[in-house]
Parts: C-alpha cells; sequence; structure tokens
C-alpha cells in the first residue's frame, strides 16, 4: 500500500515546534556575529587607534590611516611577507594543488592498492599544521635530520632564511595535496560515467577526455579548490610559527599580525591594521566565488 507524506509548512506548526525552528535559526546566527563578525569589525575600528591593548578602552585615541602609512612604508617585515604569501599561493596552486588532482584521478581510476594510496596521502590532512612542522623537523634537522643524514650535508633547513621558506611549502604542500585530492575525488564520483563512453566512442583519448570533458563538469569544485588554495595560502600559520615564529626569512602576513597583538610589541592598532588587510585581500576571492554561486543559481 503506496503511503503519502503531508509536510506542514511554517503556519501549520505547533507552538513547540515554532520555537525549535527560531533557536535553530537564532542561536548559529548569534554564534557567528558574536565569534566572527563583531572581532572582524572590531579589528577594522581598531586599527584606525593606537590602543596597546593596556587601559581602558575609553583611553583608545584615533590615528586615521598611520598605522596603514607606517606598515606600507617604515615596516620591514610588510613587503616580504606580502611575497612570501605570493610565492605559496604559487606553490599551492600550481604544483600542491594538481598534485592532488592527479592522486584523485589515479585513485578513480582503480589502481591496485589505492586504498592504501587513499588513505596514507590523506593521512596528513587529519594532523594540524603545527604537528606537520613538528613531523618534518626530524626530517629537517641539522644534525640528527633523516634528510641531511642521506645527502651527507649540514644544511639548516628550517633556520637558513635561503632555504627554509621552500623546506616549509614543501611540508605544507604535503598536507594540502591530500586535501586536494579528496575534493577531486569526490568530484570524479559524482561525473556522469556517459560522458566518459561517449567521449570514448568520439575516439578522444583519456587524456583529452579528463580536460575537455570530466574537468569542466566539475567547475563547483574547481571554485571551492581555488578558494580553498587561496585561503589557506593566506592564513598559512602553524607551520611557520612553530618553526621559528614567522622570522628570518619566513615572514608572512599571519605572524606579522600575531606578533604585534600578542608579541611582546602588543601594538593592538597596529596589529588589527595588518589583520584587516589580509581580511581585505582573503574577501576578493570570497567576494567572486559568491558572486559566481548565485549567478549560477
Amino acid at each position: 500500500m503506496a503511503t503519502t507524506r503531508k509536510y506542514k509548512g511554517i503556519d501549520q506548526l505547533s507552538g513547540r515546534d515554532k520555537i525549535v525552528v527560531a533557536l535553530m535559526v537564532v542561536v548559529p546566527t548569534l554564534i557567528v556575529l558574536w565569534l566572527v563578525w563583531l572581532p572582524a569589525i572590531g579589528s577594522v575600528l581598531l586599527s584606525f587607534t593606537n590602543w596597546d591593548g593596556i587601559g581602558p578602552l575609553s583611553g583608545i585615541k584615533s590615528v586615521g590611516l598611520k598605522n596603514y602609512e607606517d606598515i606600507a612604508t617604515i615596516y620591514p617585515p610588510f613587503w616580504p611577507a606580502i611575497q612570501h604569501n605570493l610565492i605559496w599561493l604559487a606553490v599551492m596552486f600550481f604544483i600542491a594543488t594538481p598534485l592532488g588532482m592527479l592522486f584523485a584521478v589515479l585513485i578513480d581510476r582503480g589502481a591496485v592498492g589505492s586504498r592504501f594510496y587513499q588513505t596514507s596521502i590523506y593521512l596528513p590532512v587529519v594532523l594540524s599544521l603545527a604537528l606537520i612542522g613538528f613531523v618534518w623537523q626530524l626530517i629537517y634537522s641539522r644534525d640528527q635530520g633523516l634528510l641531511n643524514a642521506i645527502t651527507h650535508g649540514s644544511t639548516d633547513w628550517y633556520g637558513d632564511p635561503d632555504v627554509n621558506l621552500w623546506a616549509a611549502l614543501v611540508a605544507a604542500s604535503w598536507r594540502h595535496a591530500g586535501y586536494i585530492m579528496l575534493l577531486y575525488l569526490a568530484g570524479l564520483k559524482g561525473v556522469d560515467p556517459s560522458l566518459r563512453e561517449a567521449a570514448k566512442v568520439d575516439g578522444a583519448s583519456e587524456t583529452t577526455t579528463f580536460f575537455r570533458v570530466v574537468l569542466p563538469v566539475m567547475r563547483p569544485i574547481n571554485i571551492i579548490v581555488l578558494v580553498v588554495t587561496f585561503i589557506e595560502s593566506l592564513r598559512a600559520f602553524d607551520l611557520v610559527w612553530v618553526i621559528n615564529k614567522g622570522r628570518n626569512g619566513l615572514e608572512l602576513i599571519s605572524t606579522l599580525v600575531t606578533q604585534n597583538v600578542v608579541g611582546e610589541a602588543s601594538r593592538i592598532g597596529f596589529g588589527s591594521a595588518l589583520a584587516t588587510i589580509m581580511l581585505l585581500i582573503s574577501s576578493v576571492l570570497v567576494f567572486v566565488y559568491l558572486r559566481i554561486a548565485m549567478k549560477e543559481d
């Protein structure tokens, strides 16, 4: 016997159900406002002040755009940090992301031992970047590291400013590739098999089929990967902070914010200006993503 289900509209819900629905909407909204939007707005407002975090809020004095002017003109670590973040983005986008895509394609094709490889490649994703920094320290250590033991060298991979950025990028790429692999693997599982069969009938090679048929179909995944890669590159913090607190060749915008806000300097206004700059940069691609998503809807 066929059964029919009747779904109630909001006006047909009981008083208790309406309270539950209201709580499900209001509580998460309040949490987001309290933990995300209020701190963000507060940082923007504090970026126009010279507050050092000591004393009452009533003693805060406005300095206008002075913090931003000082950042651009008399704060030496800022422009190297911008350069390092751009390098970080380039490596993540042109090396780690294609590598994760390659892993996803190979596993999706059912290579021998794909279950083992999938677990092994994804394992670093469940680890924090701070822990990954400690793991790679066993490899990069100048005196007892595996890399120097194999090459019979004495390079200080984490201490030499000429190489420590690239050493950190290798460790970060190890984790990022596994994350991208998971995203593309989920996307590949959702591709209609008939598309590949039609391309095969037309005589297209596997490579042509992937780049001309499969990859365009996964456009939503591509946009998500682009946004994730951009944001992850901009907010990179844990790994370099574990290495040397973002100094001596590893300056990043996120570490500069931390050094000024919670470091010995305790320049809340100046650090908030740096955080605002990072917020503005990260908001650009997020805005583009939301605009594309809403246009498609």
